[in-house]
């Protein structure tokens, strides 16, 4: 006879009344996949299959009863679709062979392939996936052989306190490598401060953002986390939307310039200093890629740094000593009295130290034009220096030039 581990020999059904498809619900859970979440049972789609053999040749009796013995019925599960199977098949690895299913090194059987395969078995098959995720903030790629993204979560949970998986990124798609529930259900989506929940109907993680109205520029990241962990839903898994912004953030600041002084020994030293450089602020200008996520800066990097100099001011000091003036004489001869300063004063501006002329050219006692004062050493404006300066300065003008640069008030006091 055909041997036992043949699981599509050309032998009859024997039914068994004994099983049947209520049978999924009292077989015992023998499952101990670390890539598989134990509980069950799951809303599965579930089909009872009866591998169809054929008795040929074989005679009735002890043959037929060893037959009988050597059948059995399990419960096949590989990667959520779950089937109940009457085979011959002795192992693990046979009774999958059998139906096509070809484990890879990433991927999880419980029981072990090698193992005996026993009537009422649950074998359950997960297929490994190559997912992205994040831990505590580090982000790292391994294979996780899981039935969705719940399951793969609950595996990842002991690599950190904060744990996500990764969506990837294939030109304007959002793709994740697996389903994001199993059981369908619901699942939460948080973006721009919202949370919505949303019946899951099997689709990727694209579609399921796409009926909640959410868009994703090229730099958002998207990331799916346990139930109840970034939101106030209901979802089985929360879908989280995190809004990207990098910018280039420019800073300038003021370079402020020195002010030198050059000793002039030409330059006599009661004249202002003279300005012979004009000094100019320099500018530093910064430039750094600013990233930030949802609002918070998670990043800054120096792109440019940039100076031009301060231009530095250089004024000439006189360190000259302006010989004293000598009194003017009077008229016909000897010093000007006190008399004709008074009288020319009265003359000039009514004796007001402070007065400025309508048209804002002459100033003060003596109504010195602002270019005159200075040329005599004076400083500021005439009319703002106290009476005596303002009477020294005027002793200093009529002994350079003569009463002449009083042409009216002079001759009317017969001063030339």
């Amino acid at each position: 006879m055909p041997h036992a581990d043949d699981a599509t020999s050309a032998l009859p059904v024997i039914p068994n009344p004994a099983i049947s498809a209520s049978d999924d619900e009292t077989h015992p859970a023998t499952m101990q996949i670390p890539a598989v979440r134990s509980r069950r049972p799951r809303r599965r789609r579930f089909v009872p299959v009866v591998t169809v053999l054929a008795l040929v040749g074989v005679a009735a009796g002890a043959g037929v009863g060893a037959l009988v013995d050597a059948r059995k019925t399990v419960l096949l599960d590989v990667d959520g679709e779950v089937t109940q199977v009457t085979t011959f098949a002795g192992s693990v690895e046979n009774l999958l062979r059998s139906h096509d299913v070809m484990p890879g090194e990433h991927d999880a059987v419980t029981p072990a392939l090698d193992g005996p395969l026993r009537d009422g078995a649950d074998v359950v098959v997960r297929f490994g996936r190559e997912v992205t995720f994040e831990a505590d903030g580090t982000q790292s790629t391994d294979w996780i052989a899981a039935l969705d993204a719940d399951d793969a979560l609950r595996l990842l949970a002991t690599r950190g306190s904060d744990v996500r998986l990764v969506a990837s990124r294939s030109g304007d798609r959002v793709e994740l490598p697996l389903r994001l529930s199993a059981d369908g259900g619901q699942v939460d989506v948080v973006a721009d401060g919202e949370t919505q929940t949303l019946d899951y109907d099997g689709g990727g993680v694209e579609a399921l953002l796409e009926r909640a109205g959410v868009e994703v520029a090229a730099e958002d990241l998207v990331s799916i986390a346990p139930a109840g962990s970034r939101a106030a839903g209901r979802g089985t898994v929360t879908v989280v939307v995190e809004r990207v912004v990098v910018e280039d953030v420019t800073t300038t600041t003021p370079l402020p310039y020195t002010r030198t002084e050059r000793r002039d020994p030409q330059r006599f030293s009661d004249l202002s200093p003279r300005v012979e450089q004009a000094g100019v602020e320099g500018v530093r200008t910064v430039v750094e890629r600013v990233t930030t996520i949802d609002g918070v800066e998670t990043e800054r990097v120096l792109v440019s740094d940039d100076e031009v100099a301060p231009v530095n001011e250089v004024v000439a000091v006189g360190t000259r000593q302006r010989p004293a003036p000598q009194p003017a004489p009077a008229p016909g001869g000897g010093s000007v009295s006190d008399d004709v300063w008074v009288r020319l004063a009265q003359c000039e501006s009514g004796g007001r130290p402070d007065i400025v002329s309508a048209s804002g050219r002459f100033h003060g006692l003596y109504q010195f034009s602002v270019a005159t004062w200075r040329s005599v050493g004076g400083q500021g404006l005439p009319s703002q220096a106290s009476p005596a300066e303002q009477r020294m300065r005027a002793e200093m003008l009529q002994a350079r030039s003569g009463w002449g640069q009083w042409p009216a008030c002079s001759r009317r006091l017969g001063l030339r």
